[in-house]
């Protein structure tokens, strides 16, 4: 037994620096279920799989005819669970969605826990580097990419002083963004028209010079720029 205490062992650290590895670049980057969280789920794993590795000396005064091995249930299992823990980390923020990343970053270490408590190290190793090259490397490479923004425009004028829709799709158009399903309301017991629509851009500062457009316009009594995104 004292065999299987040191490759339990061994294995259990190994899922502590792999979680640990994948965690430390979620902190850093200010996501809640960081460090702590990933590394508790990979040693989660890991423990699981390997009270499905050696289950034969656990029960060993069991008629052997009566043990099936599936390690595939356990994982299967392992997943489910998984599934729960990375959902309580996605968030909505009005129109935004926020976290899927950190839960496919769960699920990611989740999976190599399973492969270090079946003693597949090497596999292990390369999807640990592999998951931070694509949390870190891909991170940079989508702030180098040039891509759209889109954000939901609020915009309301006095009921006797508002544009056409024409006229203000013309006026978003020329500071560089579309504008597309715009939508109408009557606020305030008809003393407010408003306009709701989408609009996008590929200037990551765009949004901001918007609203700045917008706070100087005389007939604008109030307005709200919400960047959609994860």
């Amino acid at each position: 037994m004292e065999q299987e205490y040191v490759t339990s062992l061994i294995r259990l650290l190994a899922a502590v620096l792999a979680g640990g590895i994948i965690g430390l670049e979620r902190t850093f980057h200010g996501r809640p279920a960081g460090f702590r969280t990933h590394t508790l789920v990979c040693m989660a794993s890991t423990l699981l799989m390997l009270l499905t590795v050696y289950q034969w000396q656990l029960l060993k005064d069991v008629p052997i005819e009566t043990i099936r091995v599936d390690p595939t249930r356990m994982a299967q299992g392992i997943m489910t669970g998984i599934g729960f823990l990375g959902a309580g980390v996605i968030m909505r923020e009005q129109l935004t969605i926020r976290g899927l990343t950190t839960a496919a970053s769960i699920w990611i270490t989740a999976s190599i826990g399973i492969l270090i408590g079946m003693g597949f190290y090497a596999p292990s190793a390369m999807a640990t580097v592999l998951a931070v090259g694509v949390l870190s490397t891909f991170r940079w490479i989508e702030s180098k990419m040039s891509t759209l923004h889109y954000g939901r425009l609020s915009i309301r004028f006095r009921h006797n002083d508002y544009p056409t829709k024409q006229e203000l799709v013309e006026l978003i158009e020329s500071r560089d963004f579309s504008a597309a399903t715009p939508s109408f309301h009557l606020n305030e017991e008809g003393k407010t028209f408003e306009y709701r629509m989408t609009i996008r851009t590929r200037r990551s500062h765009g949004f901001e010079r918007l609203s700045e457009e917008f706070s100087a316009l005389e007939r604008v009594t109030g307005f709200d720029i919400t960047p959609i995104g994860d």
